[in-house]
């Protein structure tokens, strides 16, 4: 009997197979766990080891962290407005430029009996309540100068806005002007301090109408500080709730500014020198913040970068003796007690003033030319200039024909460097008629235009003097070259006076934007040998805070007089004459150093026309002022960043310029001057101070297809000779419709040539050669000094 052969299952084409474990670019635990041997890290086997807690155990634990959290909010509470601490230094601010808050404050000076008021020479309010132990000095900038108000506002704890009802009766949007407006925006994008909102003259509103009319106005309140309850301040017993809010209230952090020391000077003396100019500045106020060491650098808005002489302990004028007799001895203890000096200056350990790197002209130098050569180059040079002498000129006249070629070359070194060619004969004319971002604010400019002239008629000629028509023009001009950058990004027309490989000498090819290596210290502009530079900014930061712990000085709290060396006297008359507000702020090493800093910009709805690449901003970059012409690029990941040659409307862009350094955090606020007023047209933070930032402009040339093939087409109006082809052959070619392509050799000798893509391409599309080169930003800072204080800011 045949026995029968075993049956082999074979798996037919419907076979179920299953997805193998994707573990990634790493191992999966099973191949780390056979390739260990059972072997267990020191790591792991530490982490296993610790002793774990129980229930109850973690239970305390975290009533531990709680308890040490709870009494870290309150030392720094009861660090503040204590009978020997340094008061709550309250700004108080109308919202209404025609409000006038001295009611408002002689309520706050006189709601308690017991209550102690004196004032400081410069102006400051201070009064101490018994009942609260508490002191509180109060300051009012005045209300013609916005930047006035910002300055006092980086060093106040609390800032009081104060709403008249009067100026809201008939409307309550009108409580709060443009004025308001203004100084609400800016203090928010600068940093503001603890508010508190009070609302006065309620006695003016029928009292049917009162609780609608409070409702109404919290509403506005809201808008700007949601989280604030609004208050009534007409009687003592509002003033009292008021005061004890302050008091009370969580303080709100401001970080650009806490870790630094800061001084608002309440008493200010200076004493001229016999030798020079100079002087000495004497400071005298509540130190706040951090430590202040005599061997730093300070900085004083509108006066500049100083040192130090030596630091005194002042004695404190609003200090209460805690005696039986409280109101005969109060204000009076600080009176006889002597100055005692805290702390001289070291010159060996302190910080310069030097703010830029001197250059050594002879550094990176090779070689050397003898005087033979120098004269056999002179007389090479002078030779092929006769022979090119036009035919009857002098050999004098002839030394003076410049070469073509360098003629050539200086036009297009002034082209390239000043980024000229973002003027409108470089951009492809757009239509006329075509909406864009800029129309609504044409249309608002029109508008304007006709209500004044109906409402100016009789008085054209004076109006027609006082326009200046040749900035009317420029800005006519930039609005169309924005719009044109809008629908033609980075397109420019290939000259027909110049060949291609002359005006794009600077420019190369990438085959990638993000992936193609770009060295940062390549050709570098001359001004980057004056800056200073850091290793690791981040890294360096760090290391500056750490030691910023272990300084001594003048610890916060004190009641200090600050001796400011080599004060200019007529920079100091000056600034007198102006009455704006004497803030001290002290400085962390190399921030008085220049550098380039790189800030993040976000437009606001204040100005809708566009700004262009490298024209002049006024900056609030921290605590410092100053004006630059800064160059924009995007706000990208990557090694390589666009540059942007205008800064449009509801956008993002990062500005590059020269500045001081400047440790973040820092809020950023970026004005714009425009008819003598300043309109706050951007703000933001600072990100970095990176001079290896690399900003790249790019220069698209367009063609368009004459006669298309397969896979082949004749491309026209890219190049007009033969010459300019060969020199671009190797860069790569791409469509608006994606396709990619490289030139393969040139027809005739117009312009036009032959190139291949990876597809057929269309009639309606249009062949772009990117080209790239690095910008620099330029050297035009200036510092704001004295001059800006009869500045004002317009935020709308």
């Amino acid at each position: 009997m045949a026995l029968d052969k075993p049956q082999v299952h074979r798996s037919g084409p419907l076979k179920q197979t299953n997805k193998e474990h994707k573990t990634g670019r790493h191992r999966s635990k099973g191949s780390v766990s056979l390739a260990n041997k059972g072997k267990i890290s020191l790591k792991a086997a530490t982490k296993r080891n610790k002793r774990e807690l129980n229930r109850d155990q973690r239970r305390h634990q975290a009533t531990q962290i709680r308890q040490k959290k709870r009494e870290e909010v309150l030392v720094k509470k009861r660090s503040l407005g204590g009978l020997e601490l340094a008061p709550f230094l309250v700004a108080v601010i109308p919202l209404h430029r025609e409000f006038d808050p001295t009611t408002a404050l002689s309520i706050l000076m006189q709601c308690d009996e017991e209550a102690s008021v004196k004032t400081s020479p410069s102006g400051v309010k201070h009064i101490c309540i018994p009942r609260f132990k508490k002191r509180f000095s109060f300051v009012v900038p005045a209300n013609d100068n916005e930047l006035d108000v910002l300055d006092t506002l980086k060093v106040a704890d609390t800032v009081l806005f104060l709403l008249s009802s009067i100026n809201g009766t008939e409307y309550p949007e009108e409580i709060v002007d443009k004025w308001g407006n203004k100084i609400l925006m800016s203090s928010l994008a600068q940093g503001l301090p603890t508010p508190v909102v009070a609302l006065t003259d309620l006695d003016s509103i029928a009292p049917k109408k009162r609780q609608e009319f409070k409702q109404s106005v919290q509403k506005i309140v809201t808008k700007w500080l949601p989280d604030e309850k609004l208050l009534v301040l007409d009687k003592n017993i509002d003033a009292i709730n008021i005061l004890r809010k302050i008091g009370n209230q969580k303080r709100k952090p401001v970080l650009y500014r806490d870790k630094r020391p800061y001084l608002y000077g309440e008493e200010l003396v200076y004493e001229p020198d016999s030798e020079d100019g100079n002087g000495t500045l004497k400071v005298t106020g509540y130190l706040k913040g951090d430590v202040l060491s005599v061997n730093q650098l300070i900085h004083i808005p509108g006066l500049g970068d100083f040192q130090m002489n030596q630091i005194d302990s002042a004695p404190d004028p609003n200090k209460i003796e805690k005696t039986r007799n409280s109101e005969e001895n109060a204000m009076e203890t600080g009176i006889s007690m002597p100055i005692k000096v805290l702390e001289k200056c070291d010159p060996t350990k302190q910080e310069l003033l030097i703010s830029e790197n001197v250059p050594d002209p002879m550094e990176a130098e090779q070689t050397w030319p003898t005087n033979e050569e120098l004269v056999e180059a002179e007389k090479e040079h002078r030779q092929n200039k006769l022979k090119n002498k036009p035919k009857g000129w002098s050999d004098y006249q002839a030394a003076w024909i410049p070469d073509a070629d360098d003629q050539i070359l200086g036009d297009n070194e002034d082209n390239d460097d000043g980024d000229d060619d973002d003027d409108d004969n470089d951009f492809m004319d757009a239509d006329s008629e075509e909406k864009s971002y800029y129309s609504d604010a044409e249309d608002n400019e029109r508008d304007f235009d006709t209500v004044t002239e109906s409402e100016m008629a009789p008085n054209d000629d004076k109006y027609d003097q006082e326009l200046d028509l040749n900035a009317e023009k420029e800005e006519l001009e930039k609005m169309k070259a924005a719009k044109t950058d809008l629908t033609f990004p980075d397109e420019i027309d290939t000259p027909l006076n110049i060949t291609a490989r002359e005006r794009f000498q600077k420019y190369r090819g990438l085959e990638s934007f993000r992936t193609s290596p770009w060295d940062p210290k390549q050709n570098l502009p001359s001004d980057y040998s004056r800056i200073f530079w850091f290793k690791n900014f981040n890294a360096a930061r760090k290391n500056i805070l750490k030691q910023q712990e272990d300084k001594s000085g003048a610890l916060p709290g004190w009641y200090i007089t600050v001796h400011i060396k080599n004060v200019s006297q007529l920079m100091w008359s000056a600034f007198e004459k102006t009455k704006s507000p004497v803030v001290l702020m002290g400085l962390y090493p190399h921030e008085q150093k220049m550098s380039i800093i790189n800030v993040v910009l976000r437009r606001t709805q204040n100005h809708g026309y566009p700004i262009k690449s490298k024209e002049r901003l006024i900056f609030q970059c921290g605590f410092r002022r100053f004006a630059n012409n800064p160059i924009f690029s995007q706000h990208t990941n990557g090694h390589k960043h666009k540059f942007e040659r205008f800064f449009h409307p509801d956008s993002t862009v990062v500005a590059t310029f020269y500045a001081p350094v400047q440790f973040p955090p820092a809020p950023v606020l970026c004005y714009k001057e425009v008819l003598g007023t300043l309109i706050l047209v951007a703000t933001g933070n600072v990100m970095s101070c990176d001079p290896d930032r690399l900003i790249i402009k790019r220069a698209v040339l367009s063609g368009h297809p004459l006669k298309i093939y397969k896979k082949s087409a004749i491309i026209r109006f890219m190049f007009f000779n033969r010459e300019d082809i060969a020199y671009f052959k190797s860069c790569t070619l791409r469509t608006k419709m994606g396709r990619t392509g490289h030139i393969k050799e040139p027809l005739g000798t117009h312009g036009h040539m032959k190139c291949v893509f990876d597809g057929q391409l269309q009639s309606q599309d249009t062949v772009l050669l990117n080209l790239y080169k690095r910008v620099y930003p330029k050297w035009t800072y200036e510092s704001l000094i004295v001059s800006c204080a009869n500045n004002e800011m317009e935020t709308s």
